[in-house]
């Protein structure tokens, strides 16, 4: 059983890695990526992306924080 948290551990980990390089830094990330930034708010679907991407991360984020626990649990 800890065999398979552990698996899932490590895959939310390099997905949360992703998710956080994704973001946008200082003017830069996803919505740049398509081009929000520089059309200056014409692009409406990017800000959409931008709150998709924030849940996703916030999802994965909880995950890795359960999958930590039991983790501690089952050492422990």
């Amino acid at each position: 059983m800890t065999a398979i948290i552990l698996v899932i551990h490590i895959l939310v980990s390099m997905l949360l890695i992703f998710l956080v390089l994704l973001h946008a830094g200082r003017g830069g990330g996803l919505s740049d990526m398509f081009g929000g930034g520089s059309l200056g708010g014409s692009m409406a679907g990017s800000t959409a992306v931008e709150r998709n991407l924030d849940r996703i991360t916030v999802i994965t984020a909880i995950a890795f924080g359960f999958t930590t626990v039991l983790l501690g649990l089952r050492v422990a």
